[in-house]
């Protein structure tokens, strides 16, 4: 459940990105915008459980909760950030089609080029705190003693 809590709060973000790229622009969310959102939503996803993923791997092996969320967000950093830039770029002739009938490129480019770039930037430092943070509200609705497991770590 935690996994899937923090893959939605990072694809908040992707969506929230789209978003506000198109209303800058002043494009409307049609088709392609909801086809570019369905991109991002899946590489949102698939960054943010690379991050949980290894933090919570980390504190399973006895890492202390705050040291296993930055092990894991430094440990895939740089996968999360080549991934992400090459979708990015990859787009960014999407976002600044000229010629016939551009209109359909230039709406997916602009989704999935300010989508994934604000996910990306607020994503890499947000999933770290968040996964403490639920981590932490987790353990204590189960009753789990995180303040000892950190002091003996």
């Amino acid at each position: 459940m935690l996994i899937s809590f923090l893959v939605f709060v990072f694809a908040l973000f992707a969506v929230l990105g789209a978003y506000i790229g198109l209303t800058v622009r002043g494009m409307a969310s049609d088709i392609y915008a909801q086809i570019g959102l369905v991109m991002l939503i899946g590489l949102a996803a698939k960054n943010a459980i690379l991050i949980v993923e290894f933090a919570k791997l980390s504190y399973e092996r006895g890492t202390p909760l705050v040291d296993a969320a930055i092990e894991g967000a430094r440990l895939r950093l740089r996968p999360i950030l080549m991934t992400s830039f090459a979708f990015i770029l990859g787009s960014v002739p999407l976002a600044i089609a000229t010629g016939a009938g551009p209109g359909a490129r230039l709406v997916l480019g602009t989704a999935v080029v300010f989508g994934m770039s604000v996910a990306t930037m607020v994503g890499i430092f947000i999933i770290p705190v968040f996964y403490v943070l639920v981590q932490r509200i987790a353990e204590k609705l189960r009753g789990a003693p995180t303040a000892k497991r950190e002091a003996t770590s």
